[in-house]
């Protein structure tokens, strides 16, 4: 049989990454509507799963017709749902919508590169599934009151262009050092917001691992997230905003995990790569260079920190090869 549309390899690559982010997301939708006494919640965690569902599937017919075989990701095997709550308060939609943020923008890069129709059908719908549930899971923590706002501005009232570059000056230990702008302000906000609820997360996964160097691994990057939750905070005391970007939930003392350490450190994996991305495109926006050099030092941390996630997976069989090239050298040494 001839396909008429076969995929590239930049489309099995996306169609690969994105099988397992969702069949991880899935697990993790299970355990927490397992544990949930929030009928609202339920409902939209419920809504997701039931969506994401259907685009596996249609991922499945369409790794068959394709003679390409399915990736393994996330089963049953690696969620617990006879586990006790490990979170509290909020921290399932919490969660949920941190995901979201993460599919947004795994899904703009995997339509860049797609080019058969029925993959673009697929990350077209799986890009309007995030962008409703984030904006819902934002307007249920905000009606709960688990989500902090960005800190409030006086509205600009005419137009001003940078004069010179000493707006660009951060290092300046005393007096005129320029107070930071709304960009900034919302970059600094999103990323204490980002690691209070990856500490929280990692926290959890640290009670319950199984594996003594993944327990160790989640201790390190719960060191990791309060290191950089420290330096935005500073950042923005020194221009006199104070505000807190910690939610509302909590994490029990509950030591049972819900999660197979496989599935807690791909998790982790994840979240390090959408931080390495959104820490470079929140700089690309950032004016003042001591902004810049602070979050560049962090990044190179984030980047060995995620190094070091790989080798522990490698270690312990639970990274999943992606799809090779053809070995073309090694085809022609063996003929």
């Amino acid at each position: 049989m001839v396909l008429t549309n076969p995929l590239s390899a930049s489309e099995v690559g996306s169609l690969w990454l994105t099988y397992e982010e969702k069949t991880l997301i899935m697990r993790i939708l299970e355990y927490f509507m397992e544990k949930s006494e929030e009928q609202q919640a339920r409902n939209l965690m419920g809504g997701l799963w039931q969506e994401l569902n259907f685009y596996v599937q249609q991922m499945e017919i369409l790794f068959k017709e394709q003679g390409m075989v399915k990736p393994a990701g996330f089963t049953k095997d690696d969620v617990n749902l006879e586990a006790p709550k490990l979170y509290d308060n909020g921290f399932d939609i919490m969660f949920i919508r941190v995901l979201k943020e993460v599919s947004m923008g795994m899904y703009t890069m995997n339509m860049n590169m797609a080019y058969n129709d029925r993959v673009m059908m697929i990350f077209e719908g799986l890009t309007t599934i995030t962008q409703k549930i984030y904006k819902l899971s934002t307007l249920y923590l905000l009606e709960k009151g688990i989500l902090a706002l960005p800190p409030k501005v006086t509205m600009p009232k005419k137009v001003e262009f940078i004069k010179n570059k000493s707006y660009m000056k951060g290092f300046k230990p005393f007096g005129d050092k320029r107070v930071l702008n709304t960009l900034e302000v919302g970059t600094l906000h999103h990323a204490i917001e980002s690691n209070n609820i990856g500490l929280q997360l990692i926290t959890g996964f640290a009670q319950c691992a199984e594996h003594k160097d993944v327990k160790q691994y989640f201790v390190k990057g719960m060191k990791l997230a309060k290191k950089q939750i420290k330096v935005f905070e500073d950042l923005l005391l020194e221009s006199n905003i104070h505000f807190s970007a910690t939610s509302g939930s909590t994490v029990t003392t509950s030591t049972v995990a819900p999660f197979s350490d496989k599935l807690m450190m791909h998790t982790i994996y994840l979240l390090n790569g959408f931080s390495l991305v959104g820490n470079t495109f929140g700089t690309f926006f950032t004016l003042r260079n001591d902004i810049n050099t602070k979050t560049a030092l962090m990044a190179s941390d984030i980047f060995l920190y995620g190094q070091e996630a790989i080798e522990i997976k490698i270690k312990h069989g639970w990274f999943e090869e992606p799809p090779q090239m053809e070995d073309r050298t090694g085809i022609i040494k063996k003929s």
